[in-house]
């Protein structure tokens, strides 16, 4: 295959920056354009210079003037009408890592996936979507267990993420509930809540310090309990795996994509 002409949206943010970092040590990618918000006091600085990399050529930009083969989009949820919409317009194949999505913009996402090549996941982790089939599997094993097994999901952030709990978290949730039919879920305990009902899901958030991302699944049992976690040490994880679902998409046909097709789970 020929170099893969990537577009970067949400290109000064954290994850941004790493993607192109990144992608301009790979000799398949190719960074052709890094869109930002209109007003960011960066528009017009090199993309490259702006991740801590050689330059580019590429100026931050809020518009898209070059031909591409993808777009991936680290952003906000703010932005995801506008960068949905570019890539129907374009018939662009589209990497959506955005997390904290609205339902409006879910809906948004399943008309695109008619026109174009689409991934959306609440992370593009590799070791967290191999964990996610893991915790799958578990609870399909564990779904009728004598005693019943009770389900906990804890996860740590950084200071700086503003959803909770994360999306990664949630999609956990859902895998294991769709798997053991669980009905009902609780965020943080306090007070008198009485004893535990084996048909939830208990999720907890912690936000502390510059944690890129820890996720841990814990099955309890009666006399013994299983626990999954996952750890991202660095964003590099996130953004390795973006890159090769960007890989993965631009060969596929219109449609939605996960991070388990992307890994051939």
């Amino acid at each position: 295959m020929s170099e893969l002409r990537l577009v970067i949206h949400g290109a000064a943010g954290r994850m941004g920056q790493r993607l192109i970092a990144l992608a301009a040590a790979d000799p398949d990618l190719r960074v052709v354009a890094a869109l930002e918000s209109q007003a960011h006091p960066d528009l017009g600085r090199d993309a490259g210079q702006c991740a801590g990399c050689d330059a580019l050529g590429v100026p931050l930009s809020f518009s898209l003037d070059a031909e591409a083969d993808c777009l991936i989009d680290f952003s906000v949820p703010e932005a995801a009408h506008r960068v949905i919409t570019m890539c129907r317009q374009r018939r662009l194949p589209l990497i959506l890592a955005t997390t904290g999505l609205s339902a409006s913009d879910q809906e948004l996402v399943a008309q695109a996936a008619q026109s174009i090549p689409l991934v959306c996941a609440p992370s593009m982790s590799l070791a967290v979507n191999l964990t996610m089939k893991l915790a799958g599997l578990a609870a399909a094993a564990l779904r009728d267990c004598r005693g019943g097994a009770d389900v906990e999901i804890i996860e740590c952030h950084h200071r700086f993420k503003k959803d909770a709990p994360s999306g990664t978290a949630l999609r956990f949730g859902q895998l294991i509930s769709e798997a053991m039919g669980l009905t009902r879920q609780v965020h943080g305990r306090g007070g008198q809540v009485g004893q535990r009902p084996h048909d939830e899901i208990g999720y907890h958030a912690v936000r502390a310090g510059d944690d890129p991302g820890t996720h841990t699944i814990l099955f309890g049992l009666l006399g013994e309990s299983l626990e999954l976690t996952v750890r991202a040490t660095s964003r590099d994880c996130y953004a390795i795996g973006a890159l090769q679902a960007a890989k993965f998409v631009v060969q596929q046909p219109a449609g939605l994509y996960s991070m388990f097709d992307v890994l051939g789970l």
